[in-house]
């Protein structure tokens, strides 16, 4: 069975305690929703090899 957007958004605010503020609540979606987009991307292959991550970083870090 598919979890629907809205099941998910009341699952994560039970996960929250009440005293959450809006910027919790919109962080813990965003969250949410970037690790499905990344779990989406690693089921159809849309990942980097460890080299390439290495080589991506070696130039980032070298600036």
């Amino acid at each position: 069975m598919t979890t629907t957007a809205k099941e998910q958004v009341r699952q994560l605010l039970d996960e929250l305690p009440d005293d959450a503020s809006l910027t919790d609540i919109e962080y813990r979606i965003y969250l949410h929703a970037k690790v499905d987009q990344g779990l989406e991307d690693a089921r159809n292959g849309r990942v980097l090899e460890q080299e390439e991550v290495e080589k991506r970083m070696a130039k980032w870090l070298d600036g």
